[in-house]
């Protein structure tokens, strides 16, 4: 009978032990970032009212505020805000500014070439808003696109681009200040924007009787809101079962409800 190498065993522990030396360790995700750090940092314009409001002393208000508190407590970690622009939105996300972004972004296939959304939580679309008494006038393409009007829009998002895309004739003016704008619109200084049905459905709210939604249920297209994030998949399976169970046990209703209804 063949002996046994006597230097087998050893060997084969030895084999094992430099396996395990070189095996990689796993990538650290943002995920693990974020838990680590126990902060959520979150990227928001704060001029994009129901979802996201900034205040004079810095603080934020807004659907997307709330539902920022509620994903960072799920997390079991603080939030932060972090002020963003909507021209610089995915930028900031990609160099690493904050985690998350979150504050009405609408879901468009050019940011997702750079970043993944989570599930969306919102149906949405493009639809004019106006003054009361001239909202005959824009219910159409065609009748907002002429020479004589005036559509005011704020820059780098979703509304310039829609308009840049669809306006040939019409003049559009550029406001910086999205907080105002629908009170320069009041005053007569532009006639008609064309922003999300969710925003024109708030707005008609606080300016009640002197601007008016112009059929907002039947948007001139189709859009989501959604969360944008960066490449990290623990993260975006993270948030998405988040809003799963949150929109199952009605949490994010309740916070629906508080600013759309």
């Amino acid at each position: 009978m063949a002996s046994r190498p006597r230097f087998a065993l050893p060997r084969i522990l030895a084999l094992c032990t430099l396996l395990a030396f070189e095996a990689p360790a796993a990538a650290q995700t943002r995920l693990d970032d974020i838990l680590a750090h126990g902060v959520l940092r979150v990227g928001t314009t704060g001029d994009y009212p129901p979802f996201t409001v900034r205040s004079a002393d810095g603080g934020y208000s807004g659907l997307d505020v709330d539902a920022a508190q509620a994903l960072a407590a799920a997390l079991g970690v603080r939030v932060e805000f972090v002020p963003t622009r909507w021209a610089d939105l995915t930028r900031d996300l990609d160099a690493g500014a904050f985690d998350i972004a979150m504050g009405g972004v609408s879901v468009t296939l050019e940011r997702q070439k750079k970043a993944y959304f989570s599930a969306p939580y919102l149906r949405d679309g493009k639809t004019p808003i106006a003054r009361c008494a001239d909202k005959e006038k824009f219910e159409t393409i065609k009748t907002i696109d002429r020479p004589n009007v005036t559509v005011i829009v704020n820059p780098g998002g979703t509304n310039e681009k829609f308009d840049r895309a669809n306006l040939k004739m019409a003049r559009i003016e550029v406001w910086s200040d999205n907080l105002s704008i629908f009170d320069h619109l009041e005053k007569g200084d532009a006639d008609v924007m064309i922003t999300d049905a969710t925003e024109t459905l708030y707005q008609q709210k606080l300016h009640a009787g002197v601007l008016c939604a112009i059929h907002p249920d039947a948007p001139f297209d189709f859009s989501e809101k959604a969360y944008l994030l960066p490449r990290d998949e623990a993260l975006k399976e993270f948030v998405d079962q988040w809003l799963h169970i949150s929109q199952a046990n009605g949490g994010f209703a309740a916070i629906r409800a508080k600013w759309l209804e």
